[in-house]
């Protein structure tokens, strides 16, 4: 027991970064989904207590996505085990060409030359990808940018999960693909679901794999390349296949 406390004590000696966004209505989130709404249940100076109702979709703020929210019979959020939600963490670092390009996608050569100044890629680690795009939160035009966003590749997803194979993986963006494979007009003559499996490939690709992915992280650039562990928390909400999440990154 000693040990645990004594490790508890390092843990919380450590720089703490938050890698969760605040949220609240008005967020930037998918057109699809409805806004937040908050109504008192209780007011504090009334009853002594002050308690919200809160009105929202699963995949609201930071958030993760469990495989079930593209797959049926996928695990849900509830499924998800406490021994994947430690982990060491890893950052690929993009922002010097998404400044030039706000379309560009994480590449092979990236992840190579990553493991080229620190060593293999850890089993069972996270792997974040950091573009910058959270210093545009919360203006959901910057978010948005026209369609203009970056992204994973399919190519380096294979390699990170199949591999080296990670636990899970997240990103500053709302979605794991580029803004430029998601935002075409839908086929009037192919079903919906069959047409979002190929544009959201990366997505459907994590999910498929029997993993998590957690959406719209923040600070990844106030975090290391290399040498921080991940905590990735969430409530344990039964049938749900997205929830919040609180992220925080444990820095040497």
């Amino acid at each position: 027991m000693h040990e645990l406390w004594e490790l508890a004590r390092s843990l919380r000696s450590r720089r703490l970064v938050d890698l969760t966004q605040t949220f609240r209505p008005g967020i930037p989130h998918y057109s699809g989904y409805r806004d937040e709404t908050r109504q008192n249940a209780l007011e504090l100076d009334k009853f002594g207590f002050w308690a919200v109702y809160h009105t929202l979709v699963g995949a609201w703020g930071t958030h993760v996505d469990a495989p079930a929210h593209m797959f049926r019979g996928g695990r849900k959020v509830e499924d998800l085990r406490p021994e994947e939600m430690i982990m060491p963490l890893v950052v690929l670092d993009i922002r010097a060409r998404v400044e030039e390009n706000p379309d560009t996608v994480v590449e092979m050569a990236d992840v190579h030359s990553w493991e080229e100044r620190h060593g293999a890629i850890p089993e069972g680690a996270f792997v974040a990808l950091c573009t910058g795009w959270s210093r545009r939160w919360p203006d959901s035009e910057a978010i948005a940018n026209q369609g203009r966003t970056p992204g994973w590749s399919l190519e380096v997803l294979r390699y990170l999960y199949e591999v080296r194979k990670i636990t899970a993986s997240g990103h500053e963006t709302g979605d794991p693909d580029p803004g430029s494979s998601t935002g075409r007009p839908i086929p009037p003559d192919r079903p919906l679901s069959e047409v979002l499996h190929e544009w959201f490939a990366c997505e459907a690709y994590i999910l498929s794999q029997d993993r998590y992915q957690i959406e719209f992280l923040a600070n990844l650039d106030l975090v290391p390349e290399v040498g921080a562990m991940v905590l990735v928390t969430f409530p344990k909400a039964g049938d749900a296949p997205n929830f919040p999440a609180r992220v925080v990154a444990v820095c040497p």
